[in-house]
């Protein structure tokens, strides 16, 4: 059971799209992108790569609230909480948590993230990373509408719910001005359906998900820096998502970016440095498929607050 979050097919009516697209749940080994995608997947990192983790030398929090294809009932919504800090010179601990719903299914992730850095040169440093917790997740086939009257037995195998025990790893080389990440946050391929409760007598499981990012800053100015970044995303059977991103930061205030990711959609995000703890950013993408006819674009907010309880500064600003 593969969740499909961007290819889709367009019927004549909004919602006969959305119950298309949630119905390839039922397709016997439909493969499809499960993890959350993210518009600002750059400042979000620990979520998908858990070398990542204590990398900015202070006590960073952000949460993020993700709303796609806003105007569908029963749309894709992932709210993401992180937490992460340095521990001693070398070690950091992180903590996420994830709740993602795209109708009927829903899944709650609590991992703990650790990770090992060591010294490559002068300027980088590259992070080893592990992640280990569990997804609760819940399927519950009543919340469809059938496009036609009648019972539908598929329909009718009514709530499960189950704990699925995950873990993976991920590897983070970084300096000041760039960045290259590689990590799969959950290796693990579990059944999503006991052998009891079978939709059209076939059992889903969860994908392995692979992430490659990188960025770099530019210095054009004084006051201006230019931070292009991607992110690739691969799963076995599945297109590959590619995001592209190229972001602007103003007097070290206020970031201006675009983004593109590959045959689904574009947008824009925005961001505003408060104070050097408190940052507040909104993102928003508009599909490029037949989807686009039936929504109002994918809206995300986030917010962070960093924390230094030492003594020491952090001597170069961090923009990853």
């Amino acid at each position: 059971m593969q969740i499909q979050r961007y290819n889709t097919i367009m019927l004549i009516k909004p919602t006969w799209v959305l119950l298309a697209l949630l119905f390839v749940m039922a397709i016997p080994k439909a493969n499809a992108q499960q993890d959350p995608l993210y518009t600002q997947y750059m400042f979000n990192t620990l979520a998908y790569n858990p070398a990542y983790a204590g990398t900015r030398d202070m006590v960073s929090l952000m949460a993020l609230s993700r709303h796609q294809w806003v105007g569908f009932e029963g749309a894709p919504s992932t709210q993401t909480v992180t937490g992460h800090t340095p521990v001693g010179k070398n070690i950091g601990l992180g903590l996420t948590l994830i709740h993602d719903v795209v109708n009927p299914s829903s899944q709650t992730g609590l991992y703990f993230d650790y990770a090992y850095r060591i010294k490559i040169s002068e300027n980088s440093k590259l992070s080893f990373g592990l992640k280990g917790g569990f997804n609760y997740f819940q399927l519950d086939m009543s919340k469809l509408q059938t496009a036609t009257p009648g019972d539908d037995p598929t329909l009718n195998v009514g709530a499960t719910s189950k704990y699925l025990p995950n873990f993976g790893f991920g590897l983070y080389y970084f300096s000041d001005k760039y960045f290259i990440g590689l990590s799969a946050p959950k290796l693990l391929e579990n059944k999503l359906l006991n052998s009891d409760n079978e939709i059209l007598g076939q059992e889903g499981s969860e994908v392995r998900h692979y992430f490659i990012t990188g960025g770099y800053v530019f210095n054009l100015s004084d006051e201006i820096k230019f931070k292009p970044t991607f992110m690739s995303q691969l799963t076995q059977a599945s297109p590959m998502s590619l995001d592209l991103n190229a972001n602007f930061l103003f007097k070290e205030k206020l970031w201006v970016g675009a983004m593109y990711r590959l045959n689904n959609s574009f947008g824009a995000i925005l961001q505003y440095q408060f104070t050097p703890q408190f940052k507040v950013g909104y993102g928003f993408d508009m599909t490029t498929n037949a989807l686009r006819n039936y929504n109002s674009g994918t809206h995300e907010i986030m917010i962070s607050y960093e924390l230094n309880f030492t003594k020491e500064k952090v001597e170069n600003p961090r923009y990853f």
